[in-house]
């Protein structure tokens, strides 16, 4: 795994071999290893995922403007779910796509210098056939795969054909399957590996001082008579008193916890960093693309579009885990933007550390935020009392 990441996460283009995919998204499989049946679901699942938004695309056209960075992430999918089959049957992935080069008509494809991978990604074949016959030939392979069993021959052979037809979809769409992999490597590692922290972004490490978030901070938030909350640091009030602008009262007024725990965590808070007034201006580009209003609003809009989710879930209370659904959302909400490089794991520390300090501070209408951004965490603390490290 952290040959791959400092190898070929790095390699943005170009071949990928396949021995090297298998080990890389091996550690993320959290499956039983010989219970397959979840697996084969996940592989048509996703498959009908694949057609679904095809079949989105047919009817929109160009209004459907997130088609190929959409199919490209379900192919992705799909080819985890298929490498994850095999490995169940001691099977790898690179000798199941060597042999479906060889019984069909595909003419020419890259090569690696890699002994166990020597094939990564199809350049082209003498007959791309039409979009609709090879989708439909692929939901086909994939229900023969329903019914693999003991039978290793069998097995062997509907895997094989699988993968042929996966090449062609790919080639229909005009899809790089390196690319492809590469980054269902990066979404599958940093959703379900614990990330390294010397290798996590610091987006304003390189900035002086007074432009950079704070890597320690202590924030007060209160609560006065009128419902309002206040927003403390250093003694000096922070932004405009808040309120739940809802009709049903629901904790709202203390939602800025959220940008704290994006500041310590994640090091990145458009929000709070305006608040503060330590917006990165010695760099316009910064300023403006990364600091500006519009990242403010996507902050402020992600914010409370996962509050109105975790109210239904009891605000996280007694959870261990973010739905991946969830996360991939939010990643696409913030895509343009520095933050988009944290992985999906830092991005779930972040919303369970935030919404555990939320509902202390929801149940006593208040308290002090602690943030670490060294150590990336978000503590609570009553007002008056001591914190212990």
């Amino acid at each position: 795994m952290e040959t791959y990441s400092k190898k070929s996460m790095e390699n943005v283009g170009g071949s990928l071999p396949l021995a090297e995919y298998e080990a890389a998204i091996e550690k993320t499989d959290m499956f039983l290893s010989d219970d397959i049946t979840p697996v084969l679901l996940g592989l048509f699942g996703e498959v009908g995922s694949i057609m679904a938004a095809t079949k989105k695309y047919r009817r929109e056209e160009k209004a459907y403007t997130g088609y190929k960075e959409s199919v490209e992430e379900e192919f992705g999918d799909a080819l985890w779910y298929f490498t994850a089959i095999c490995r169940r049957f001691d099977l790898r992935i690179s000798d199941i796509f060597e042999a479906a080069f060889n019984n069909n008509d595909l003419k020419t494809i890259s090569a690696n210098d890699s002994e166990n991978a020597p094939i990564s990604q199809i350049i082209t074949s003498e007959k791309i056939n039409d979009l609709d016959e090879t989708f439909i030939a692929l939901g086909c392979a994939t229900a023969k795969l329903l019914k693999v069993n003991k039978n290793t021959d069998q097995n062997f052979e509907c895997l094989v054909e699988f993968a042929r037809i996966y090449i062609q979809s790919l080639q229909a769409i005009g899809l790089s399957f390196a690319k492809v992999a590469r980054e269902n490597i990066k979404k599958a590692v940093g959703r379900f590996e614990k990330p390294i922290t010397s290798t996590l972004p610091d987006f304003d490490a390189e900035f002086r001082e007074e432009e950079q978030l704070p890597r320690n901070f202590e924030i007060e938030i209160t609560q006065r008579d009128s419902g309002q909350s206040y927003l403390r640091w250093n003694g000096v009030f922070l932004g405009s008193p808040l309120t739940d602008n809802i009709r049903d009262p629901d904790g709202y007024r203390f939602h800025d916890v959220f940008h704290l725990a994006h500041a310590a965590i994640l090091h990145w808070s458009p929000t709070f960093r305006a608040l503060i007034k330590h917006k990165r201006k010695s760099d316009p580009i910064f300023d403006e693309a990364q600091d500006g209003g519009r990242a403010i609003v996507v902050e402020e809009g992600l914010t409370a579009w996962l509050y109105s989710y975790a109210k239904d879930l009891d605000y996280f209370e007694g959870h261990n885990g973010v739905s991946f659904d969830v996360l991939k959302i939010i990643k696409k909400f913030v895509n343009g933007y520095e933050v988009h490089e944290c992985p999906l794991n830092l991005w779930e520390d972040a919303i369970l550390q935030g919404y555990e300090v939320f509902r202390q501070v929801k149940k006593y209408n208040g308290g002090i935020i602690i943030g670490d951004r060294e150590r990336r965490t978000l503590r609570y603390r009553k007002i008056g009392e001591q914190y212990e490290s």
